[in-house]
């Protein structure tokens, strides 16, 4: 297993604004959001980002997957294709529920976007085999109820949670809105600038 940007690098710009994960975080043409992936994995919707023009910081506490990250990262500095995007995005090997506080303030991020490791689905059909071997590596996110608190402390303006598509939202409140996309759902959790819900 590996992390590669390289097939995302092929999609025209057009078709990458259509993504459901660049429509869930606000991404409108040219503009330069701030956003933290504080569950970075293999950096797929974090690269989307930062292909559109956000900058994007990712924090990623598997020192097994920080570093297949880290080394997508130095390769796709040296293709032309993918350096431009890459220069966008900061990795952090780190323990999000320390980091992002201190991150979100520093920052300002306008965004916190989180894509948790959730239970096996008892479905028929088997997930990719990328994502087979993460949930070997880092099993489901017991703790992502306190990640989640701080993600709605930090965010200034969204925070957005990448969910199956049937699966329920997080407990302890409602998104404000949802996008689906083909197999996912992303929940996006509107956060007035004094902080707190819309």
């Amino acid at each position: 297993m590996r992390a590669d940007f390289a097939p995302l690098a092929r999609q025209r710009a057009a078709s990458l604004r259509g993504e459901a994960v660049a429509r869930a975080v606000g991404l409108k043409g040219g503009q330069a959001l701030t956003v933290i992936d504080a569950t970075a994995g293999l950096g797929k919707d974090a690269f989307v980002l930062a292909s559109l023009g956000a900058r994007v910081h990712l924090i990623e506490r598997s020192p097994v997957v920080a570093a297949l990250l880290a080394d997508a990262l130095g390769r796709a500095e040296q293709d032309p294709a993918l350096a431009p995007a890459v220069a966008r995005m900061t990795l952090y090997e780190s323990d999000a529920q320390r980091l992002l506080p201190v991150l979100a303030a520093e920052l300002a991020a306008e965004v916190v976007y989180l894509d948790p490791m959730y239970p096996e689905a008892g479905t028929k059909g088997q997930v990719k085999k990328d994502m087979q071997l993460l949930r070997m590596l880092l099993g489901p996110d017991t703790d992502i109820t306190p990640l989640f608190e701080a993600a709605l402390a930090g965010a200034r303006r969204r925070v957005v949670v990448k969910r199956p598509r049937r699966a329920p939202p997080l407990p302890g409140r409602l998104p404000s809105h949802s996008i689906d996309g083909r197999s996912t759902r992303f929940d996006v959790y509107l956060v007035s600038p004094t902080g707190g819900p819309r």
